[in-house]
Formats: C-alpha cells, structure tokens, sequence
C-alpha cells in the first residue's frame, strides 16, 4: 500500500515526525558519546573536519622527523662515546710512553714500542667499527651526517667527520715507535704526538657534544609541536561528554514521550469510530 493511501490524523503525523527527529537525534548523540566526536565526517562539519584533518597530517610528518631525530641523537651519542673510548687508548699510550722514559734497558724500551705499535692497531680497529647505521664519523674529515630539522627538510644540521685513526691523530711518523724507541728523543717525540691527539680529542668530544644536545633540543622542539597540533586537531572535533550524555538522556525521555503521545492519538482515534 502506497503512503498516500495511509490515512493518519494530523496529530498522529506530527507525533510520528517528531519522533523519527528524536531517533534521528538519539543516534547522533549516541555516536559523538561512543566516538568521542562531534565532526566525525566532513557532512558533520567540513570545515572543522578538514581542519583537524590538516593538522593530524602535519602532526604525522612531524612524527617521522622526530623519529629521525631520536636516530641521529643515537648516533652522534655514539660517536662520542667511542671518541671517549679512543682517549682511554691514547691515555694507555701515553702510559707506555712514560714507563719507556724511565728506562735505559733497550731490550724493555723495544718490549713497549712493541706494544705500543700492536695497540694503535688496536685503536684502528676500534674507530673502524664505530660505524652507527650505516655511518662512521671518526675514520674520515670528509664523512658528513645530515640531519634535518622539520617535515620539508628545509632546515638541517650538518656535522663534519673527524679522523682519529692513529694516523689522523698520531700522523704517520707518529703512529709507530721510532727505531723501537731506542732513542729518548724518540719517546719525547711520541708523547708529544700523544699530546696533541689528546688536546684533538677532546675538541671533537665537545663539538659532537655540542651537536648532540642541539638534536636533543630540536627532538623536544618537535615533541611539543607535535602535542600541541594533535590538541588543535581534538579541539576542533571533541565532543563535550557531559553535554552529549545530558543531550542523551533528555532524548531518551522524549523519545518515550513521544511514544506515549502517539499511542494518545491512536486512543483517541479509537474511541472516535466506537462512538460513530
């Protein structure tokens, strides 16, 4: 049977319209309360939706820059630490040094320029497996570690490589004991090299310290970025629950009265025809 052909009392219509409005509005309560939103398609709000929506994208981008960050902080703390295992070498050189110079036995002075030999192969080995994700700072002065600072990798940081190898801090008359150190002037000329590298070393700890705690800085920058995008985003689609669980139960209320009133008319109607 078509509509049209339903014939209802001008009462009973206008309390069937009123509660498909309230069902209609029950629903949507219902689900800003189990989503947590208010806009949660763009028919609901499009501008705000498509505003959030901008900035969770943002906030995403940025997420992948901090996860850089966290990689690159990994990896200049790495260096640094091996640049502080390199000093303890050279501290263990200079240790040989000394003990050379107290002496005038060449036999012993040969036994420590031996060691002292085997142990800056032993400091080679050690830079050269500093590598950190696919890099290695301490082997080369033309190694570079790009770091960039935000989602269009427009801003970055860019730290330079540092040599120290036994050559590159030693130089290579440096790096081996002399004529097994026959000669005092030749230890003198050791602890000299020894000096200096550790004068060197300490420059590089600081400047790799210096880089670190800049990507540490920009880390948190982007951290509170983030946080402060994704609470833009909420802002704009968050429902108030205490509102929306009040909203709901006013509804359900009427919802009941609405079908209470509608059975009124039916009633009513009823008696009318008993009557005719």
């Amino acid at each position: 049977m078509a509509i049209g052909d339903i014939s209802l009392s001008s009462s009973a219509r206008s309390n069937l319209t009123a509660l498909n409005t309230t069902a209609s509005l029950l629903a949507q309560t219902q689900e800003h309360l189990s989503t947590g939103k208010t806009v949660n398609t763009a028919s609901d709000n499009a501008t705000a939706y498509f505003a959030s929506k901008g900035f969770l994208n943002s906030a995403n981008d940025l997420n992948n820059v901090k996860n850089n960050l966290a990689t690159a902080l990994e990896s200049v703390n790495s260096f640094d630490n091996s640049i502080s295992d390199v000093t303890s070498v050279i501290v263990q050189l200079q240790g040989l040094a000394t003990q050379a110079l107290g002496t005038t036995d060449t036999n012993t002075r040969a036994g420590l320029a031996s060691q002292f030999n085997a142990l800056t192969t032993q400091l080679d080995q050690l830079v050269n497996d500093a590598t950190f994700n696919g890099s290695n700072l301490l082997n080369s002065a033309t190694a570079t570690l790009v770091v960039f600072f935000n989602e269009t990798n427009t801003t970055a940081l860019t730290i330079t490589g540092v040599n120290v190898t036994s050559a590159g801090l030693l130089t290579s008359s440096g790096n081996t004991a002399s004529s097994s150190w026959a000669n005092t002037s030749d230890i003198q000329s050791s602890q000299s090299y020894l000096l200096t590298a550790l004068s060197t070393l300490r420059t590089d700890a600081a400047n790799f310290g210096g880089n670190a705690t800049l990507i540490q800085t920009r880390q948190d920058f982007t951290s509170n970025l983030i946080n402060s995008l994704q609470n833009a985003s909420t802002d704009l689609v968050q429902a108030d629950t205490n509102t929306e669980g009040a909203n709901l139960q006013a509804l359900q209320a009427q919802d009941q009265l609405g079908i209470v009133s509608l059975g009124i008319s039916g009633t009513l109607e009823q008696a009318i025809l008993r009557i005719l």
